[in-house]
């Protein structure tokens, strides 16, 4: 079996392949300020809360945009599973050109998340991820990691909303009845839902006018639900996209399980 881990600013998802299949996840919180022995322990009981065994563990990938879980997760994984962890990053097979200025500086969920949707789909493709900062990702026909967008994601956008504007309530982010809305709540929840889904639209229809017009669109990450189904523009939900490409990292660089 496969240990994936995808570290992200706010969620860490977990997952577990057998097969090539990926047979349990797990979404946790990200904290920076868990010890190696505390992750051990949570490891220990959501195996063990599943039925699996930390001895079926074979080898371990571990992408992350947040540097200092990377090295408490590796002595994590030294110590529980005796395994030195695959972190994907500079140096480690991707199977993908970067064709950026500076490949090193792209996030390594990016990387796997293109890795994922090019050996799902093939290209064109363009691949967003609804995460903390909302990502968009171009890649070529050929394979090829052509670039992409950062904009801030909803969570953030709209606890900044309430931070910075006094009059204003923290709302749930759930989808109004309609774009007019009639009191505050409602239409805080209308720009922020349908004014979100108006800004995927349009960086969808720029990438493909400088990409290909037949480009075919992944979504993926944690608030990929609420936001996919109001607009026509994406083709295909893959909540699990990062895992997948983890799993075929691993695969490049010899890890079986």
């Amino acid at each position: 079996m496969i240990f994936a881990m995808d570290v992200g600013n706010t969620n860490t998802v977990l997952g577990i392949f057998e097969d090539q299949k990926l047979i349990k996840n797990w979404r946790i919180s990200t904290d920076q300020h868990k010890t190696p022995d505390e992750y051990g322990i949570l490891f220990f009981n959501l195996f063990s809360h599943a039925g699996l065994r930390i001895e079926d563990i074979k080898g371990i990938v571990i992408s992350s945009v947040v540097p200092p879980v990377v090295m408490v997760l590796k002595e994590t994984t030294q110590s529980f599973f005796g395994i030195e962890p695959l972190v994907v990053g500079p140096g480690i097979k991707t199977g993908m050109n970067i064709k950026m200025d500076n490949p090193r500086e792209v996030g390594a969920d990016r990387i796997v998340n293109a890795v994922a949707a090019y050996q799902k789909y093939g290209g064109p493709a363009i691949i967003i991820d609804f995460g903390t900062a909302t990502t968009f990702c171009a890649v070529t026909e050929k394979g090829e990691y052509n670039g992409g967008a950062i904009a801030p994601g909803i969570g953030i956008s709209t606890e900044a909303l309430f931070r910075y504007a006094a009059k204003l309530p923290r709302v749930e982010l759930n989808r109004p009845k309609k774009a007019i809305g009639k009191n505050t709540i409602m239409g805080m929840q209308s720009g922020i839902i349908f004014g979100f889904v108006g800004q995927i639209e349009a960086l969808i229809d720029r990438f493909k006018n400088e990409l290909s017009q037949d480009s075919i669109v992944i979504a993926t990450g944690g608030l990929v639900k609420l936001i996919a189904k109001e607009t026509d523009k994406i083709d295909y939900i893959e909540p699990f996209l990062t895992l997948d490409g983890l799993y075929h990292v691993g695969q490049l660089n010899n890890i079986d399980g």
